[in-house]
């Protein structure tokens, strides 16, 4: 009995010791939040100065990543806002708003007294109505060290005919977040997902909630069936059927102590609204044919002029015990809801190169070679289909395509002729967290990162593709990377303000700061 009574004793003092434990690390999380909310409370007495619109014709934003770029619903022009850069010993971050007028090729940083606290990985969604709006939801904050966060839960809508900004309170939102996903579904912004994380803690979400336009009132929707498991940095869009798809997305796990394991997941899943049923959704897991991406995460996603969901780049990361390295990517994934199937993007390239090499084998192969290149360019391409199984389970399907010689669809071989190849291919470098817009039938990719050993490398670029005509990617801004300063970690911050000449913005954001997990393009998000 003795014995007993010890073993009880001891179990009622472990649970006392865990207890305590996570009152402490709940308070220090509270500590966290109140030492970062006075941070932001600083920045905005600062912004508070502002108190009149201005707007101020400007080189291109300084690097960043986990921004929103969002295509102007009524103008030719794209907007830009908030987002992220890390120095390598400083994180900063932003809340200015810039435009960039397509037609003028041109940008412009336009101040707007009132504007929300600065974030990065948030999210934006564009409406037609009043002249057009932006809506604005969480997002997240962070120390100039990047070791403490706090994630928003606040609801902003930018009035673009205007040029105010108004926070829209209401009752029964989402909890603070940032990685979240958020589009505009009939009069409704309908959220999914995204993460919280604090210094030693971190939760993943897969809720769903609905904010109404007309009403202004939040409501948490309750789908029927099983729909995806927590994550952030997942595709979210609305087909045109009018349901929501949801693809892959980024997740961790503890697995012991101070040890996590992430999950870059590439299953889909469909929300689906009920007939007749006001508010009541479904969740049905699919399964897309074709040239499924391979798996990602730090993806970004826009919608094509012909409803299908765009694709770009990511990052494929392999952890080992005490490392982490990732595989970025350029490429682009095509998801077609009508038929229910993925391709990849391939560019054409552009038209006069390829009549240039056309007349150039003509030339140089008579004869039999020339039967030959015509019997070649007749069949259809050759895939090989492999099938892997992701860390969740699913299964991906990965079509590598072998195109015969001569083949329109296949510029390796036409470019091995150095004599007629105008120069090497213009296409953005791999990267992750990249902002992507569509406006007129053109994607225009701006920022991101990459990572080259330790060092993250953060990009202000500018692309455009026309996706009518899939040709060729087309440089508006370019950067060198190798002339961005990268700060070596240090324990000392005697040299904090070295940041500053990266930054590139007020000087009041000197001391700003905000950074996403790895994971993320998130885009974000992306």
């Amino acid at each position: 009995m003795g014995k007993k009574g010890k073993k009880e004793k001891k179990g009622r003092g472990a649970e006392k010791t865990a207890a305590k434990m996570e009152k402490k690390a709940s308070k220090r999380s509270r500590k966290e939040e109140e030492d970062l909310e006075a941070l932001i409370a600083h920045f905005q007495t600062l912004d508070a100065r502002k108190t009149q619109v201005t707007e101020t014709p400007c080189s291109p934003p300084s690097p960043r990543l986990n921004a929103s770029l969002s295509a102007h619903p009524e103008k030719d022009e794209l907007i830009l806002f908030g987002g992220e850069y890390f120095s390598g010993q400083k994180t900063l971050l932003y809340n200015e708003l810039y435009v960039y007028n397509i037609k003028k090729d041109t940008w412009t940083k336009v101040d707007i007294p009132g504007p929300p606290p600065r974030r990065c990985a948030h999210q934006t969604v564009v409406v037609p109505q009043g002249g057009g709006q932006l809506w604005v939801f969480g997002g997240e904050f962070a120390s100039p060290d990047g070791e403490q966060f706090y994630h928003y839960k606040d609801l902003w809508v930018l009035h673009l005919a205007t040029k105010t900004w108004e926070q829209v309170r209401s009752a029964g939102g989402p909890s603070g977040r940032s990685g979240h996903r958020m589009v505009a579904w009939k009069r409704q912004l309908i959220l999914f997902g995204g993460f919280h994380e604090s210094t030693r803690d971190y939760i993943y979400y897969n809720d769903v909630h609905s904010f109404n336009l007309d009403t202004f009132v939040w409501s948490k929707l309750s789908p029927s069936g099983t729909g995806p498991t927590p994550r952030s940095g997942c595709q979210m869009s609305v087909t045109p059927q009018g349901s929501i798809v949801i693809y892959g997305g980024y997740s961790k796990q503890r697995v012991k102590k101070d040890v996590d394991r992430g999950t870059q997941h590439s299953d889909m899943f469909l929300l689906k609204p009920e007939d007749g049923g006001e508010g009541k959704w479904t969740w049905t897991r699919i399964s897309p044919s074709g040239v499924k991406p391979t798996p990602r995460s730090g993806f970004s996603v826009a919608m094509t002029p012909n409803h299908q969901v765009l694709l770009f780049g990511g990052v494929c990361d392999k952890e080992e015990e005490e490392s982490l390295e990732g595989m970025f990517f350029n490429d682009l994934y095509f998801y077609d809801a009508a038929r229910s199937r993925w391709f990849l993007g391939q560019l054409k390239g552009p038209k006069s190169e390829k009549r240039k090499r056309r007349r150039a084998r003509a030339e140089d192969h008579e004869g039999a070679r020339e039967l030959e290149r015509g019997a070649a360019s007749a069949p259809e391409p050759l895939e090989v289909v492999k099938e892997v199984v992701a860390e969740d389970g699913t299964v991906v399907t990965i079509k590598q395509v072998l195109t015969a010689p001569g083949s329109a669809s296949c510029p390796p071989p036409e470019e091995e002729d150095g004599a007629v190849e105008a120069g090497p291919r213009v296409e953005p470098c791999p990267r992750s967290s990249a902002m992507l817009a569509v406006k007129h039938g053109l994607l225009y990719v701006y920022g991101g990162m990459f990572e080259a050993g330790d060092r993250q490398v953060t990009l202000n670029d500018l692309y455009c593709l026309d996706l009518h005509k899939m040709e060729e990617w087309k440089v508006l801004v370019e950067m060198d990377a190798e002339t961005q300063e990268w700060l070596e970690d240090t324990d000392s911050e005697e040299d904090s303000s070295s940041a500053e000449g990266a930054e590139g913005g007020d000087e009041d954001q000197d001391e700003d700061s905000g950074e996403e997990t790895g994971e993320e393009e998130e885009g974000s998000h992306s």
